[in-house]
């Protein structure tokens, strides 16, 4: 007879699959006829545009573009520093075991490496490493007995848990555009650089819905008719929504943002600005906070029972947090001397971690790229790094939690020093995400067959080995935990000592059957 249960629904985001990859993304590129010839690149940067990823059996499919910017000196009489820029577009499969068509994914790409090499006057040779961070997740729908009707008789051991179950998640595209002013002085000749990062990353949840709220910080550098290089600094505001149903303000979410598309040029001369618009896309995995009452085990002294048993993984202890590290440093960069600081390009790399008892630790280092220029307009970069630790103290069971932490580059700051040194002031502001893995028994389909044939009561001398619960004595003698306490006198259940003498009070002789 098939018994009557109380079930209770729960959601498990499960991560199927986790790989890191690099992706090599190589070029060439023919100088315009409207600039010069290339003597000697100063530097080369890019801005990773991924517009299309997909989950396929046993792989993943990633399309993008490097937006690309060369700075070089011009093989000219003046020896003028000049730019280019171009797209490099890039489509890679990667195989990834476990991954099936329809997964959800979770994909970082960042560019690790980009050089330039000068192959003649007119035509440069580009290298770019990406770095890839693959997650593939898969849903499961899954119902937990937390108990059974009418249970005359049926021991059950239960265990209180607290949860993340998945809400749902979902997934939207943010267009933000604006005109960046710059200064009125300067006439706008072409772009050297460009740097975009997405920053002061904030969520709120309501009902059903879901604001996304940060900021595009666009670093650009760019040349003046008049032979001068300026730069500005400026944010965008990035707000989007994203509509999943049963979200409310209670709820735990996780977002990853990505840069699609980017379309960056300079505005008409008078208008002394820059005009930017960028396509952004955000996913959203929602979680809410279960307390569920699971049954771990159960049997019955009177009757035979049969249920399906299997073990799940699901996630516990959900958190996220958020705090600004200060990084004071003073930095020695040889040939300083009667040279100015045009831009600073300040990259945090984790190099290590490591979880202790109650506490995780990051080890990594800063990568600086110094662009420097004397009067004559001539310059140079410089390599810098410094390095860090960062640790979250007071985490519970720091050994069994999976932790990811995010850098961003808050503020930074360099004030040029006597004697070739630099002062650096810089702000990280470092967004960690922890949670553990639990593993719980589930249970259904539970049913009587039969009762168990009686015998006459007795009692069985047992004694206490190491490892053993009244649980499981009890059920291997077709007891209870309540009856062993009672004859013994036992105070708390939950502590038997090896070497205890205990009687048990014993009815059947026949044992659970596992269907």
């Amino acid at each position: 007879m098939v018994l009557e249960t109380m079930n209770e629904n729960l959601c498990v985001n499960k991560l199927v699959a986790s790989k890191k990859d690099i992706i090599m993304v190589e070029g060439d590129m023919i100088v315009p006829d409207s600039k010069p010839d290339i003597l000697n690149t100063i530097c080369t940067s890019g801005v990773v545009c991924v517009y299309k990823k997909e989950v396929l059996d046993e792989k993943v499919r990633i399309d993008g573009n490097i937006n690309t910017y060369i700075m070089y000196l011009a093989d000219d009489t003046q020896d003028k520093v000049r730019g280019i820029n171009t797209s490099l577009d890039f489509s890679e499969v990667i195989q990834v075991s476990n991954a099936q068509s329809g997964m959800e994914s979770i994909i970082q790409t960042k560019l690790k490496a980009i050089e330039c090499k000068v192959i003649n006057g007119r035509k440069v040779g580009i290298k770019a490493t990406l770095e890839v961070d693959i997650k593939i997740y898969a849903k499961e729908e899954i119902e937990i007995v937390n108990d059974i009707q009418n249970a005359q008789g049926i021991q059950m051991l239960k265990e209180d848990l607290r949860v993340n179950s998945l809400v749902g998640m979902g997934e939207n595209k943010i267009y933000t555009k604006d005109n960046i002013s710059i200064d009125n002085i300067d006439n706008l000749a072409e772009i050297l650089k460009t740097d975009i990062a997405i920053t002061d990353k904030d969520v709120k949840l309501s009902y059903n819905k879901i604001l996304a709220k940060a900021e595009a910080r666009v670093k650009i550098m760019y040349l003046t008719e008049d032979n001068r290089v300026n730069s500005l600094d400026a944010k965008i505001p990035v707000v989007g929504f994203i509509d999943i149903p049963n979200v409310t303000e209670e709820n735990i979410c996780d977002l990853d943002y990505e840069i699609k598309n980017m379309i960056i040029k300079a505005n008409a001369p008078e208008e002394h600005s820059i005009y930017i618009e960028l396509e952004i896309g955000v996913m959203a995995m929602v979680y809410e906070e279960k307390q569920i009452n699971l049954i771990q085990d159960l049997y019955s002294p009177s009757e035979n029972l049969e249920f399906n048993k299997k073990k799940i993984t699901t996630i516990t202890n959900k958190q996220t947090r958020k705090e600004i590290k200060q990084i004071r440093e003073k930095i020695e960069i040889d040939g300083l001397e009667n040279k100015n600081i045009i831009d600073v390009d300040v990259c945090p790399v984790i190099e290590r971690q490591e979880n202790l008892s109650n506490q995780i630790i990051y080890t990594g280092s800063l990568e600086i790229n110094f662009i420097l220029s004397n009067q004559e307009l001539q310059m140079e970069v410089r390599n810098a790094k410094v390095p860090f630790e960062y640790q979250i103290d007071g985490v519970e069971d720091a050994e069994n939690t999976n932790s990811r932490l995010d850098i961003e580059v808050a503020n930074q700051d360099f004030l040029v020093q006597d004697g070739g040194m630099v002062t650096g002031n810089i702000d990280l502001l470092m967004n960690s995400d922890m949670y553990k893995n639990t593993n719980m028994n589930i249970m259904n389909e539970i049913q009587t067959n039969g009762e168990r044939e009686a015998q006459d009561y007795g009692l069985i001398l047992y004694i206490v080995k190491k490892g053993d619960t009244l649980w499981q004595i009890a059920k291997k003698y077709g007891s209870t935990i309540d009856d062993i306490v009672r004859t013994n006198g036992i105070e708390d259940a939950n502590k038997i000592v090896p070497g205890q003498k205990i009687f048990i009070p014993r009815y059947t002789k026949t044992g659970v059957t596992y269907a």
